[in-house]
């Protein structure tokens, strides 16, 4: 059987052993929102494989690079714009392959040929004249 990636599976004591972190150094991750790890109905923090991997992220940047939380902040915030950015392109491929079959062309296919347009090059012996 396959575990749901997002379920909570590792308690903080499990977690902070597996890291060599001590268990406030998770409290202050996530008091910055840095780590949002789900509660058990008694509000026990419980830690996903998708937390930890943030968590990994979050030690390299710390440990490695030397990156402060606020920096870890900016570079997570912008992670994340990334992933974002990265589904509306692909949505809005999708689309665009989709309306060309639409209209009977194949999206793998070139269909204009490339023209000289008689612009300049400039290389470092000067201008030439593309043909």
């Amino acid at each position: 059987m396959r575990r749901d990636p997002k379920q909570g599976v590792y308690m903080i004591g499990v977690v902070a052993m597996r890291y060599n972190i001590h268990p406030q150094t998770l409290r202050l991750y996530e008091r910055e929102g840095l780590l949002r790890p789900s509660r058990t109905e008694g509000k026990t923090r419980l830690y996903s494989d998708e937390d930890l991997e943030r968590l990994e992220f979050i030690l390299s940047l710390v440990r490695d690079l030397g990156v402060n939380l606020a920096g870890v902040e900016v570079v997570l915030d912008l992670r994340n714009r990334m992933h974002q950015m990265r589904d509306e392109m692909g949505r809005a491929l999708e689309s665009m392959e989709q309306r060309m079959r639409a209209a009977g062309l194949d999206p793998g296919e070139s269909h204009a040929p490339v023209k000289s347009t008689g612009l300049v090059k400039l290389t470092p012996k000067g201008l030439v004249k593309r043909s």
